[in-house]
């Protein structure tokens, strides 16, 4: 959960929680005779964003310069390489059955045996994480772990997560560690490093605040409980426990206790400010002074009170030092967090504004323990503001959110949801701090004292924290283009350079999918979210299209009645319609791009949808166990006969390119059917993959081999095993690519192969961004094999969609033959293959191999038509000209290059009708290769 708008941020913490409840069909029983199955080494590496998510707060080790861990509310732990200047995740290794540990809740570092650190993680107190939580320990600086199981819930991705730390370790004696816990489980302590646990039965107070205790899901509604604990490392000694420790709970009365005997007794501090909770409490052992920053709600995202305290320990004196006080009602719209304490100056403190969203976060810096303050920014005459930091996104230009702005608005801005700053305990001119999207960090804060500027900067490198909801990755233009909760998405030009921009006209505020015309895939729609109830939103529609491969957007003009959220949209092969099932309305259906909206006919509001890759007149649908086909566009629907497609769950439709009728439905429910299935005619009957037990998605990538069945790629169990399988024979067989280092908890909302590189996977997650995979090594034992199969029932009683498959999917195409030429070192071999033919229309594809002793670097291919074809569409190809019969063929920038011994590929759509006889002589380059 990322950025969101100050008006309706409460009513949309729910609601964007709501939207990451994990999918989970990874359940199943696996064959009885099922063996282990075949793996090939991958390598993995994200696809560069940047960020783009919330940092709730950044740990720096007390006890060691540079050891600096990072935890983020869904995407786990990272820590910070000083050599490289980027994060590495510790948590890749979370997998399906645990995904829910990928939601830091808090973590410890160990200024004592500074190797060593903890983790409290879970992702969410109520229902929608099935798991408790678990408190991980580890020797190595996060390399590996272990854990200790907790006999209650945990929520990283829960209200009020910006509040902590509240794991802690006794900076004296490492071997004593104390937790807060969430939901009335009170405080918990450890004093065997970790690992075991128990209550603090005489901890007086279990909090008691809660967001909204009419919330029934149980996400607003659960107490936030004890929320962060703070030693006086002057009270103990080395290898002794510390003897004065105080807490901070959730209640806006009582907000902080204290022990002064090593947490044998506890007792309310007396004197406390009331009406307002502490997120953060700091203690300057040296000057004997607690520091606390609070705010009247639990954020991240709400709070509009606050102050800043001081508490003298040894007098018990407190102090009130806000920037600016809770009865400055005119200047106080804002919850205070994000405090820190430099190491080398303690007097020099710092603290946040966290819940500003307009016009900017805040962020002061006082070096005289909180007399005087200076704010990172001034109005000058308002609107008009003085920057006391020059804000350099480069690394990250996205940050802009495609907005211009006005004063006193900057683009991009300081932040939001600050909850969390650290200044690094050895570089007083090093501070690091957490917002909504990204982390924010400066070399050179002491020049703010002198009243020089200071750099503010992202250090997000390697930090990979969106949650995606789509991928699809066309033949030609950008390899890859991403709809990203809380982001909206990118065309990512490169995967390993960050992208300039995100999407625009619309600027929506969450993407929810993203689909391309297969046989114009320059033609691209998406559908999204935006907060309506915003006036300034009152005309941003939640369907866009772009002409030019994403370079430019445009909205539709117009939405049906009721659509409450973007849903899904698919588009016809063509591109002569667009398909919507939006959140909050029925089907709909437009052939004018967006201008107008028809309602389709004879298929449920809610329908899973997608296109056929070649028939544009053929669409798909899927409802409670039902499958749906439209012949007319989109029109109107007719259920199918297909039987035994799971009832519940979340499934995804995908339909195979250049075979028309090929289609795939994956998912399902784990409580119930889930699994892959497979159609050959349209959905009038499905056979479901006997090997695999369970999944999630599919997805579609180039075939192992020239003009072959594109290769599959899972999410799903296959023989007992949870990862990611590909497939190189229709499903036939399956061989593990992910290995239990590369899991990323819950993934696979979003999965597709790269039809221009064989191997290539991306997989979308949630909370760790877009991972990409390419073959690296050797593959190990058999692939898996499916034992036997079952449809379901016959085709007779379906519609007879037009086009029906023109061959079984996993039969082999019948190429035309044609025989080797070779001139000099030059030599070609052409096959002509149709995908698929119907009346009136038909697929083919072009292989084109260099048979020669020369490498080919730019190719032009003819040969003529038999028959009375013509061509109406094409891929893969620079261009492609018809004069009468005769065709002409270019390669694309990305495929004039082929090797002795290597090929490429082109196809098209076209019309015919009295003759579609294949061609039998081609030439490349003028010389002829029959």
């Amino acid at each position: 959960m990322r950025r969101r708008l100050v008006q309706g941020a409460l009513a949309a913490a729910a609601a964007a929680a709501a939207t990451i409840t994990p999918i989970l069909v990874q359940g199943a029983a696996a064959p009885a005779q099922a063996a282990t199955p075949a793996t090939t080494a991958y390598t993995w590496n994200s696809v560069a964003i940047g960020g783009g998510g919330f940092v709730p707060d950044i740990v720096f080790n007390a006890g060691a310069a540079n050891i600096v861990y990072a935890r983020t509310d869904i995407g786990g732990v990272y820590r910070w390489n000083q050599s490289s200047s980027s994060w590495m995740p510790l948590m890749d290794w979370v997998g399906q059955s645990n995904w829910g540990d990928m939601g830091a809740v808090s973590v410890a570092a160990d200024p004592v045996n500074t190797n060593k650190v903890w983790a409290a993680v879970g992702m969410y107190t109520n229902s929608w994480d099935p798991n408790n939580g678990s408190i991980l320990r580890s020797s190595d600086q996060g390399n590996t772990w272990s854990a200790s199981p907790l006999p209650f819930k945990l929520g990283g991705n829960m209200p009020g997560r910006g509040m902590g730390e509240r794991l802690a370790v006794d900076p004296n004696d490492d071997n004593v560690l104390y937790f807060g816990a969430p939901s009335g489980k009170g405080l918990w302590k450890s004093t065997d490093s970790g690992v075991t646990w128990s209550q603090v039965a005489n901890f007086p107070n279990v909090g008691n605040y809660v967001q909204d205790s009419t919330d029934t899901s149980g996400y607003l509604s659960d107490n936030q409980g004890v929320t962060w604990v703070a030693f006086d490392k002057a009270t103990g000694s080395s290898g002794s426990p510390t003897k004065t420790i105080f807490v901070g709970v959730a209640d806006l009365q009582n907000t902080v206790y204290e022990s002064t005997d090593g947490g044998a007794t506890w007792s309310r501090v007396a004197g406390q400010p009331t009406g307002f909770m502490a997120h953060k409490g700091v203690v300057d052992s040296a000057g004997g002074i607690l520091y606390i920053a609070t705010s009247n709600k639990g954020g991240p995202y709400d709070g509009s009170s606050g102050d800043v305290w001081k508490y003298a320990i040894s007098t018990g004196t407190w102090t009130q030092i806000s920037p600016v006080k809770s009865s400055d009602t005119s200047n106080d719209w804002f919850g205070y967090s994000g405090l820190s304490i430099d190491a080398q100056h303690p007097n020099t403190i710092m603290v946040t504004g966290y819940s500003s969203w307009w016009p900017d976060t805040f962020i002061w810096r006082s070096t005289d323990g909180g007399a005087t303050w200076k704010s990172a920014w001034n109005y000058t005459s308002y609107p008009n503001r003085a920057d006391a930091y020059t804000l350099d996104t480069s690394a990250t230009p996205w940050l802009t959110f495609g907005t211009t702005t006005q004063e006193p608005v900057e683009s991009p801005k300081l932040g939001w949801m600050t909850e969390g700053l650290a200044i690094d305990p050895f570089n007083s001119n090093r501070m690091f701090y957490g917002t909504g999207a990204t982390l924010f960090g400066t070399t050179n804060l002491t020049n703010w004292d002198s009243g020089t500027s200071f750099t503010v900067k992202p250090f997000v490198s390697g930090l990979e924290e969106t949650a995606v909801n789509g991928l699809i990755s066309p033949p030609t233009g950008a390899p890859l283009i991403s709809a990203l909760g809380d982001l909206d998405g990118f065309v990512h030009t490169s995967l390993t350079s960050v992208p300039s921009s995100m999407f625009t006209s619309p600027n929506l505020s969450s993407g929810d999918s993203v689909d391309f015309a297969q046989l114009q895939p320059a033609t691209i729609i998406r559908t999204g979210d935006v907060d309506k109830t915003q006036s300034s939103n009152a005309n941003v529609y939640r369907f866009a299209f772009s002409t030019n491969g994403g370079s430019s957007w445009f909205q539709a003009s117009a939405e049906p009645p009721g659509v409450t959220g973007g849903g899904q949209g698919a588009i016809a092969p063509d591109a002569s319609s667009a398909l919507w099932s939006p959140k909050g309305a029925g089907v709909y259906y437009t052939t004018t791009y967006g201008s107008s909206w028809t309602a389709s006919s004879g298929i449920p509001a809610g329908a899973v949808i997608a296109s056929d890759r070649v028939n544009p007149k053929v669409y798909y649908g899927y409802s409670a166990g039902t499958f749906y086909v439209s012949t007319n566009g989109g029109a109107s629907f007719t259920a199918t006969a297909a039987t035994g497609l799971p009832a519940t769950g979340t499934v995804y439709i995908k339909a195979v390119a250049g075979t028309s009728g090929d289609v795939w439905l994956t998912g399902g429910d784990s409580s119930g059917t889930s699994g892959i299935w497979h159609s050959g005619n349209s959905g009038a009957s499905f056979t479901k993959l006997a090997s695999v037990s369970a999944a999630i998605n599919l997805g579609f990538g180039k075939s192992a081999t020239a003009g072959g069945y594109p290769a599959l790629y899972a999410v799903a169990t296959v023989n007992g095993v949870q990862g990611i399988f590909r497939s190189d024979d229709t499903g036939a067989t399956w061989t593990r690519i992910n290995d239990n280092a590369h899991q990323w908890g819950n993934s696979g909302a979003a999965i597709t192969g790269d039809p221009r590189i064989y191997g290539r996977v991306y997989v979308g997650t949630n909370g760790r961004g877009i991972m990409y995979g390419d073959p690296s090594g050797s593959s190990t034992g058999s692939p898996s094999a499916s034992a036997s199969a079952s449809s379901s029932a016959s085709a007779s009683a379906s519609p007879s969609p037009s086009p029906s498959a023109s061959r079984s999917p996993s039969a082999s195409p019948s190429p035309s033959p044609s025989a080797s030429a070779t001139s000099g070192g030059f030599g070609c071999h052409v096959t002509y293959t149709k995908g698929s033919e119907w009346p009136g229309g038909f697929t083919a594809s072009v292989v084109v191999n260099d048979t020669g002793t020369t490498s080919i670097s730019a190719w032009t291919v003819k040969f003529t038509f038999p028959g009375d074809q013509k061509v109406t569409g094409s891929w893969n190809v620079g261009t492609l000209t018809q004069s009468g019969q005769t065709v002409t063929a270019t390669n694309a920038a990305y495929n004039g290059s082929i090797s002795p011994g290597g090929n490429t590929s082109f196809g098209f759509q076209g019309t015919w009708t009295s003759n579609d006889s294949s061609p039998t002589s081609f030439s490349v380059n003028g010389v002829t290769c029959n």
